[in-house]
C-alpha cells in the first residue's frame, strides 16, 4: 500500500517569527521614541534605520545642546548618547538629565567608541542604565534590548 504523500510543512506564521525574533513594539501595541544623540550622521542613520525597521519612532541630535533642546519640546521614552560629542560631551549632557525632575526618569544608554573603564564608571554612576561600545554593538543587538531599556522608565513609574 502506497504511503500518503506527506504535506509539506506550512509557512512560519507572525506570531511564530516574532516570537523567534523577539518582541516587537507593533506586539506591545506602543510604539517606543527614542532620541539619539550622535554627532557622526554615518553612525547615527545606521542605528536609526534598523530602529525605524523594528517600529521604533527615532529622533537624531548631532550635538549635546540640540539633544537637550529635543528633550525639552518631547521627552523620549529611551535616549541613546554618545560621549565624544562637540561643544558639551555626553557625561555633561547626562548630568543635567539627571539633574532635572522632568528628565531624571529617562532610561539614558552611553553609545560610545570609547572603551574605557574609568568613562563607563563615570557613567554608570551618573545614571546611565547601560554603557555600549560602538564597535561591537550591531544595529540589531541595540534595537533587540530596546524595550527592556525603555520599560525602566515605567519601572521608575513615570
Amino acid at each position: 500500500m502506497p504511503h500518503p504523500q506527506a504535506r509539506p510543512p506550512a509557512p512560519p506564521s507572525a506570531s511564530s517569527i516574532s516570537r523567534e525574533c523577539g518582541p516587537t513594539p507593533i506586539d506591545a501595541g506602543v510604539s517606543v521614541s527614542v532620541l539619539m544623540i550622535e554627532d557622526n550622521p554615518d553612525i547615527a542613520e545606521m542605528y536609526k534605520l534598523k530602529l525605524e525597521l523594528d517600529g521604533y519612532r527615532v529622533t537624531v541630535a548631532p550635538s549635546g545642546e540640540d539633544g537637550l533642546d529635543q528633550v525639552g519640546q518631547q521627552l523620549p521614552d529611551l535616549l541613546f548618547l554618545d560621549i565624544g560629542l562637540p561643544k558639551m560631551d555626553g557625561l555633561a549632557v547626562l548630568g543635567q538629565l539627571r539633574t532635572n525632575v522632568k528628565t531624571m526618569h529617562i532610561p539614558v544608554v552611553l553609545l560610545t567608541a570609547y572603551d574605557e573603564q574609568e568613562l563607563k564608571e563615570r557613567g554608570l554612576k551618573l545614571g546611565a542604565v547601560d554603557y555600549l561600545i560602538k564597535s561591537v554593538t550591531t544595529p540589531t543587538s541595540l534595537s533587540r534590548r530596546v524595550e527592556d531599556w525603555a520599560s525602566r522608565r515605567q519601572l521608575a513609574g513615570v
